[in-house]
């Protein structure tokens, strides 16, 4: 974008729109016909001569699927060596919808979506919705690079705490301990290798359960190697998380 359509912004009707996006994107936006789209709710969209009303939710639909995108190529690459339903399970936990209405809420996406909102058309998903169609917005006018870089750098690194996300309802270390309580078992975690692998050391443990070799886990944190091995192991074992 030219100095002088930046300038002009800061005259228009807009200017307010365009600094609070700023604040909350990090750039100025280009194309801010995309970005009002994106905070404007069905009830009060107004209906194109095609008889398609020109609402988020086209972009919410590509949002969605940058969102998915970019979430999925963070845990392949944050946790190499986890499997494909556990990944699965935790991009569910990230761009679930009480998920992104938190973020949502968190990011102050509501102050630009509360206005556009026919009152009694107001559900739930209505923030987590718009926070989707903002990313469709920015890949639109931006491009994915951008996109990509809103989204780590922005949102995930200062909003989402992917640790306790990984923790919740899925420590399977406690789960197996629990378990071997109630059923007099005796476990024992153990460290059988340190790997030089790219400059980090990844460890090798393995479970054992009264004296006998159950499962392994590798990871680069010891922690993390040791909830694989007893996930693979309540797996095996058919361990119910009851």
């Amino acid at each position: 974008m030219s100095l002088f359509a930046n300038i002009g912004y800061f005259f228009s009707r807009d200017r307010k729109f365009v600094a609070s996006l700023r604040n909350l994107l990090g750039f100025t936006p280009g194309n801010l016909s995309v970005y009002h789209l994106a905070f404007r709710h069905r009830s009060t969209a107004e209906e194109h001569p095609s008889g398609v009303k020109l609402s988020n939710e086209r972009l919410e639909y590509l949002g969605d699927a940058v969102l998915g995108a970019v979430i999925a190529e963070l845990l392949f690459k944050r946790f190499p060596f986890r499997e494909e339903g556990f990944l699965t399970e935790m991009r569910s936990r990230i761009v679930n919808r009480e998920h992104l209405n938190r973020l949502a809420m968190k990011l102050g996406i509501n102050k630009f979506v509360d206005s556009s909102i026919d009152p009694g058309a107001k559900t739930r998903s209505a923030y987590g919705d718009a926070f989707e169609a903002l990313i469709g917005a920015v890949y639109i006018d931006k491009g994915y690079n951008t996109t990509r870089k809103l989204i780590l750098h922005r949102i995930i690194k200062h909003h989402v705490d992917i640790d306790e996300l990984e923790q919740a309802d899925t420590n399977f270390k406690s789960r197996l301990i629990n378990w071997a309580q109630r059923e007099r078992k005796v476990i024992e975690f153990e460290l059988i290798e340190e790997v030089e692998n790219g400059g980090k050391r990844l460890l090798r443990v393995k479970l054992m359960i009264d004296g006998q070799e159950i499962s392994r886990g590798e990871d680069y944190s010891k922690k993390r190697a040791e909830q694989i091995a007893a996930e693979k192991a309540i797996q095996q074992l058919s361990i119910s998380s009851q």
